[in-house]
C-alpha cells in the first residue's frame, strides 16, 4: 500500500523546504559566529588604544567627529568617620 502521489508531493516539497531552512540558518549561525570572534576582536583593539591614548593624553573625554577632547575631572570622596 502507498500514499497517494498527491500527498507523496506534498511531505517531499515540505522536507526539501525543511531542509533548504536548516542549510540557511546554519549558514546564518557560521557567518554569526565569525562576526562575534571580529567583534570581540576589535573591542580588544579598542581597549588597546584606550590605554595608550590615556597614557598620552591622561585620561579624557574625545569627540570622534572632531578629534577635540576634554580632560576627565575627578571627584575627590569625602572620608566621614
Amino acid at each position: 500500500m502507498k500514499i497517494s502521489e498527491e500527498h507523496l508531493n506534498k511531505i517531499q516539497t515540505q522536507q526539501k523546504d525543511l531542509n533548504a531552512i536548516l542549510h540557511e540558518v546554519g549558514l546564518l549561525e557560521t557567518r554569526k559566529h565569525g562576526l562575534m570572534h571580529q567583534f570581540a576582536g576589535i573591542n580588544v583593539e579598542v581597549e588597546e588604544l584606550k590605554k595608550e591614548l590615556e597614557a598620552e593624553y591622561g585620561s579624557v573625554n574625545i569627540d570622534i567627529e572632531d578629534g577635540t577632547y576634554t580632560k576627565v575631572e575627578k571627584e575627590e570622596l569625602e572620608v566621614v568617620e
